[in-house]
């Protein structure tokens, strides 16, 4: 029994736990499962995915010597980092002529990437070649935002499908990369 109860001299019933015990206890029980729901993540990167730690290249572009404009990609994973390099080959100049390098030129950017289902996710920041942040400069600054549909994944190969302009990136895994988690 939780209370032992007595009968004062007026009749009236005493407990020999106080009310406000019988409060604490109650708020107690209610926060318990609060606070122990709520965990401090650790102080390291996502290990991302195991089956996308690598270098992964497009070797080609379908139909290249048909389009204006095209871009070959060169992704690595690793743990949940993305670094990008990107190789344009444009016949149309976009550009101010000291930047349009005959129609040839490179970008890259570093984020991260996550997988949801069958998409890929990748959020990150247009860089230089060192893949510190750019700012200024030729080509695309600012974020790189894009999603994909992860159409085919294999042990050496992976196609994407853009899903801003529904271009197909077949990529070959280079290299595989085991993920090091790194301190944030």
């Amino acid at each position: 029994m939780l209370t032992n109860i007595k009968f004062n001299q007026l009749g009236k019933i005493e407990s020999s736990i106080q009310f406000k015990h019988l409060y604490l206890l109650a708020f107690t029980l209610y926060l318990l499962p609060l606070l122990s729901a709520c965990t401090r993540l650790p102080n390291v990167q996502g290990k991302g995915e195991d089956f996308m730690q690598g270098v992964w290249n497009q070797d080609s572009v379908a139909y290249s010597n048909k389009l204006s404009n095209y871009t070959k990609h060169h992704f690595k994973f690793t743990c949940d980092s993305v670094y990008i390099d990107f190789e344009t080959h444009s016949k149309v100049n976009f550009y101010e002529d000291s930047c349009y390098n005959n129609g040839i030129w490179k970008e890259y950017a570093k984020g991260v990437y996550g997988v949801k289902g069958d998409t890929l996710i990748v959020g990150a920041t247009f860089t230089h070649a060192n893949y510190k942040q750019k700012i200024s400069g030729c080509y695309r600054i600012g974020r790189y935002e894009r999603n994909f549909l992860i159409k085919k994944k294999s042990a050496d190969t992976l196609v994407l499908e853009s899903m801003s302009d529904q271009r197909e990136i077949t990529l070959s895994l280079k290299e595989k990369v085991t993920c090091v988690q790194k301190e944030l």
